[in-house]
């Protein structure tokens, strides 16, 4: 199982960033996790995958922008360390 934390800075909240990080989970399959804002504008992922390809799919689909309004600016991404989720929500 590959786990991430992702940080998105841009023009990621009042855009439907965390719906559309969301729908783009849904849509790919086999990723379950958390989104939410942060205070400081950016906005936190936990994500979790059996399938490498699926997480690469969905970090490169995350870097483009889930929605259009988006604009992902930069996109940390780090090996990470947590307790499975059994699926995906939007957090906060």
């Amino acid at each position: 199982m590959q786990k991430v934390k992702m940080i998105a800075q841009g023009r990621v909240q009042g855009v439907g960033f965390r719906w559309g990080v969301y729908s783009l989970a849904l849509e790919i399959g086999g990723i379950t996790g958390r989104v939410w804002n942060n205070e400081d504008g950016t906005v936190s992922i936990l994500a979790q995958a059996d399938s490498p390809a699926s997480m690469a799919k969905f970090i490169q689909e995350i870097r483009k922008g889930p929605t259009p309004f988006s604009k992902v600016s930069y996109l940390d991404v780090t090996m990470a360390n947590f307790d499975s989720f059994s699926d995906f929500k939007i957090s906060n």
